[in-house]
């Protein structure tokens, strides 16, 4: 954690920091250490780097998990955060630093909280990218919960537009929500893709764990006027593109956790 790494963004005109530990459970001592080194501290040793590296703009990758179980929806970025995951609390955490360095040091920073990114290339311990798996191979699927638990599914083109427009929109200093407008229910989201890949999966239905967020949903208003940017795929048409891509050599190749669904 001591290494210099002024290196690695000297010459760089826009830095987006999309790394991160991601999880949605509280961890353990020795876990949560680890998420406060992942999410926080490397982060602050990135915005050390770049005050001596001034760079037109950092976007940092914020999550919908800040805000945890939120009072109205769609939830606006001014909604008091209320993280039930240690990757929430760190993430939370990391944004206020990123501010702070904003502030302190002249760093022109843009936050992005991304609302449930999916799509092709979608990594192995997502939900939609279990389903699929489930639906190839005849698994049964466990999920935490009832299955009416709500997200705003994001699709991944979607999401890189509005990446890549914040950079050089006038944003400096900003949080913005970006979602999707495709809330659903994991149920809704699993029957979808049975009828898109016209096959059947078991599923079984356990409690809900103390750090699973009922509901999700993101006012883009901010988004939509500072970046000019609207969500465009569809939630049947992103799906669709997630299987297509899963059926092929990727897909096939993708390792999956076997954990009950939690997203």
């Amino acid at each position: 954690m001591e290494e210099d790494i002024r290196w690695v963004v000297d010459g760089a005109d826009v830095v987006y920091h999309l790394a991160g530990r991601s999880g949605l459970g509280v961890a353990s001592r020795w876990e949560f250490g680890q998420y406060v080194r992942d999410n926080i501290l490397a982060t602050q040793r990135l915005l050390e780097a770049l005050v001596t590296n001034p760079v037109r703009r950092l976007v940092y990758a914020g999550s919908s998990s800040v805000y945890g179980e939120a009072e109205a929806f769609p939830t606006k970025e001014t909604a008091l955060p209320r993280p039930l995951s240690s990757y929430g609390v760190t993430k939370l955490a990391a944004e206020n630093v990123v501010q702070l360095y904003g502030r302190s040091s002249g760093l022109p920073v843009t936050v992005l909280r991304y609302f449930t990114v999916y799509g092709p290339r979608q990594r192995p311990d997502m939900a939609v990218s279990r389903f699929m798996r489930a639906l190839v191979t005849g698994e049964e699927i466990e999920i935490n919960g009832d299955g009416e638990q709500t997200r705003d599914f994001t699709f991944v083109d979607d999401a890189v537009t509005a990446t890549v427009r914040s950079a050089t929109a006038d944003v400096a200093g900003k949080v913005l929500n970006i979602g999707g407008g495709s809330r659903s229910t994991i149920n809704a989201v699993l029957a979808a893709l049975e009828e898109i890949s016209g096959t059947r999966v078991g599923r079984r239905y356990l409690p809900s764990g103390a750090a699973d967020q009922r509901h999700a949903a993101a006012s883009i208003n901010l988004a939509r006027e500072g970046l000019g940017w609207e969500p465009r795929v569809t939630l049947r048409k992103g799906l669709t593109s997630q299987w297509s891509w899963f059926q092929g050599l990727g897909g096939r190749e993708s390792d999956i956790s076997r954990e009950p669904v939690t997203v």
